[in-house]
C-alpha cells in the first residue's frame, strides 16, 4: 500500500487579530488572498487588508467556540439534557471562511460525534461546495464519524477527482469499516473512473 498523495491544501499557519485601526494582513496559509487591484489605490489596499483581517478573526472566534463546545460535551455528556450550541451564537461564514474553519478544526486531537453533528447542522456542510465538503469529510474520516459515511460515499462517487486524497486517508487510518467502505466504492466506480485516477487509487488500496 502506498502513502496517500500530497494533500492539495497546506496546513494553516497561525493567524492573529489586530486592533490597530490600520491592521496588517492577517492571513492563514491556505486562505485565498484578494486579487491585486493596483498600487495606485492605497485606500482600497488598506480596505482589503482590514477586510481580510476581519474575516480571519471571525473564523478564529468560531474555532474557539467549537473547541469549547466539544470540551463541554465530553465533560457533561452524561448530564446534559440540552444542546450546548444553544448557549452560543455562531456567525454565518463565507465558503472560504468555512474552508479555513475546517482546516483549523482538523488540528484538534478529538471531537465528539455530537459536536460534529452540531457542526454539520449549523453550517449545512453536506450542501456546501466541493472544497468545503472535502475538508468536512476529512474530519469525518479522522474522527470515525460513522453518521456521515453515507454522505462521504456520495462525495467519492460524485467528486471523483477531489476524492482521491480521501481514499488515502481512509486506508491510512487502518479502520476496518473505513477500509471496507474504500474497497466497496472502488469496486463500484473503477470502470467509470478516469484511468489515471483509477491507477492512483488502486496503488493506494490494493
Amino acid at each position: 500500500m502506498l502513502a496517500p498523495p500530497a494533500h492539495p491544501r497546506a496546513a494553516p499557519a497561525a493567524a492573529t487579530c489586530s486592533t490597530n485601526p490600520n491592521p496588517q494582513p492577517c492571513c492563514a496559509e491556505g486562505t485565498r488572498r484578494q486579487p491585486h487591484r493596483g498600487s495606485d489605490s492605497p485606500l482600497l489596499d488598506e480596505t482589503l487588508k482590514w477586510t481580510e483581517n476581519r474575516l480571519v478573526c471571525e473564523v478564529q472566534s468560531e474555532v474557539t467556540k467549537w473547541i469549547k463546545i466539544n470540551k463541554k460535551d465530553r465533560e457533561d455528556s452524561r448530564k446534559r439534557k440540552r444542546s450546548q450550541k444553544d448557549e452560543m451564537k455562531f456567525k454565518e461564514l463565507l465558503p472560504d471562511q468555512l474552508v479555513l474553519l475546517l482546516e483549523l478544526l482538523l488540528e484538534v486531537k478529538s471531537f465528539s460525534s455530537r459536536t460534529l453533528q452540531l457542526l454539520q447542522k449549523h453550517y449545512c456542510l453536506r450542501e456546501q461546495d466541493a472544497e468545503v465538503r472535502h475538508r468536512w469529510y476529512e474530519l469525518v474520516i479522522k474522527h470515525k464519524h460513522t453518521v456521515a459515511y453515507g454522505d462521504l460515499i456520495k462525495f467519492l462517487e460524485q467528486d471523483q477527482a477531489m476524492g482521491v486524497y480521501l481514499y488515502g486517508e481512509l486506508m491510512v487510518n487502518e479502520d476496518a469499516k473505513q477500509q471496507h467502505l474504500v474497497h466497496r466504492c472502488f469496486t463500484k466506480l473503477q470502470e467509470e473512473m478516469d484511468p489515471s485516477l483509477r491507477k492512483v487509487v488502486a496503488e493506494m488500496i490494493l
